[in-house]
């Protein structure tokens, strides 16, 4: 029977319209054999609560638009709050200063992914942090 495949969410976080990354990476995902739901631009509690009912194993989320810290710090508390924080695996990417991809780490995100992260360093770091290390490609 084959295994279930790593199912995420990705969303760009707020109001940013900067989305040929996200929608470059969700298509890398998909490719490397997971199951993606794009979302677009959306706040903390309707990422949330998609991730909610699509039962996801983890939520990515992509900022450029310099909100990454109000509205990341947003979304980890939302998910303390709801109790999927310690179920669900959340990633953020972005460009980013490196004093922010510590402080994003601090607030709660599992996986913090700049614009120079390759395919193979995100796709292995989304299987570990799943606990899906199984080769899907």
């Amino acid at each position: 029977m084959p295994e279930r495949k790593i199912k995420i969410l990705l969303s760009k976080l707020g109001l940013d319209v900067h989305n040929r990354g996200v929608i470059t990476v969700a298509k890398m995902l998909r490719d490397a054999g997971m199951e993606v739901i794009y979302l677009g631009n959306a706040l903390p509690e309707e990422i949330l609560n998609i991730a909610l009912q699509e039962h996801v194993d983890a939520i990515g989320v992509s900022s450029l638009g310099g909100a990454h810290l109000t509205l990341g710090r947003d979304l980890i508390d939302l998910a303390v709050k709801e109790g999927i924080k310690n179920k669900t695996v959340f990633i953020i990417g972005g460009v980013f200063s490196i004093e922010d991809e510590d402080k994003l780490k601090e607030i709660g995100f599992d996986g913090v992914y700049t614009a120079v992260a390759t395919r193979d360093e995100i796709v292995d770091s989304i299987r570990e942090l799943t606990g899906n290390t199984r080769c899907l490609t």
